[in-house]
């Protein structure tokens, strides 16, 4: 009896691919197109749910549309608002990854008798032979990896995923659909947070909201007031641009007060410091750390790993000391922890000191 598989169908050429490797593979497969936000979104629009449903057609598999809209509110949506509103600067592809496509969209896939779930994410999964936990590793493809957005995984999640493209290519994926004449061989791939296109966060969030965020003060590293913010949603760590002050050297954000309402700038030096703790943890290659730990990690998506020691402080803490000082550490965003290509685990950064 053949094995069942329901693959997550973005309308991309990825998760395209990944469709038609699995029916090659002879798993039973049908496509699920997920219909997560109510207005205007690149991630689940009328043209990528046609695009998903005309590679399902060709392919000869089912596909359905699964409403979501619901449980993306709640999950990515209100949490990118309460994130920004704290002060922290968040990561929604994480939260879409943990609390929609590996947890409610995994448990329909075990509501509906599949044995597993699909997605065209780049990276692998394997099994430790001596200890038989399950490994999440990096795609063969480092500049397509998504390894970082996927540490959340936990190991029963692990068991019934597969990521048919950890070992392709970018460029093998796109000759493979045309190969196979999908209509999405050559889409292009969108860089914006999906709810959010344009980028405007601060405007999407009063609109989403019905609130307006207050102005505030800016001021430097000695609390001198030198300025007026247009809200702290509109500001990140590390920001240079649009800042609205005048200084006779470049400044940057190195910090920002929720409760006080305000962004403090500083020189670039300000924004280098060695340590963080991260909270919300999810380790995939232990079960705990329980010495020091030498690992490489990322702060950001985009992010060289650096090399670090890790150490878990509490069930749910984690305090990573860098060999040298990193750029710009913002609480909000994943440090996620190597051993070479395998993921130890990672979490959200709470706090970044110097």
């Amino acid at each position: 009896m053949k094995q069942k598989a329901l693959v997550a169908m973005s309308g991309g050429v990825d998760s395209s691919v990944a469709a038609s490797l699995m029916l090659e593979r002879g798993f039973d497969c049908i496509g699920v197109t997920l219909k997560l936000y109510r207005g205007e979104s690149r991630c689940c629009s009328l043209r990528d749910i046609n695009d998903a449903k005309a590679v399902a057609c060709r392919l000869g598999m089912p596909h359905y549309v699964l409403n979501f809209t619901e449980e993306f509110d709640k999950e990515v949506i209100r949490r990118f608002i309460e994130t920004y509103e704290r002060g922290a600067t968040p990561n929604p592809c994480i939260d879409c990854n943990r609390y929609i496509k590996f947890n409610s969209l995994l448990l329909r896939a075990r509501q509906l008798d599949f044995d597993y779930l699909v997605t065209g994410h780049y990276a692998r999964i394997s099994r430790d032979g001596a200890g038989g936990r399950f490994l999440l590793k990096k795609s063969l493809d480092a500049g397509k990896d998504q390894s970082y957005v996927l540490y959340c995984l936990t190991q029963e999640q692990l068991a019934r995923t597969i990521l048919p493209l950890g070992d392709f290519s970018k460029n093998l994926v796109r000759k493979l659909a045309e190969e196979k004449n999908f209509v999405n061989a050559e889409k292009e791939e969108s860089q914006d947070i999906c709810f959010v296109p344009g980028g405007d966060y601060g405007g999407f969030m009063e609109a989403y909201t019905g609130k307006r965020y207050p102005e505030g003060d800016i001021i430097d590293g000695e609390g001198r007031v030198i300025g007026r913010h247009r809200g702290i949603i509109r500001y990140t760590i590390g920001q240079r641009r649009g800042l609205g002050v005048a200084a006779n050297h470049p400044v940057y954000v190195t910090a920002k007060e929720a409760v006080g309402n305000t962004v403090t700038l500083g020189p670039e030096s300000c924004l280098y410091g060695k340590t963080l703790v991260a909270r919300g943890i999810n380790l995939v290659a232990c079960g705990d750390i329980e010495k020091p730990l030498r690992v490489k990690v990322k702060t950001r998506y985009l992010q060289r790993e650096e090399p670090a020691t890790a150490l878990q402080t509490g069930s749910d803490e984690l305090r990573i000391e860098f060999d040298r000082p990193q750029r710009a550490i913002t609480p909000g965003q994943a440090a996620v922890m190597y051993d070479g290509d395998i993921v130890v685990g990672g979490g959200t950064i709470a706090e970044a000191a110097g």
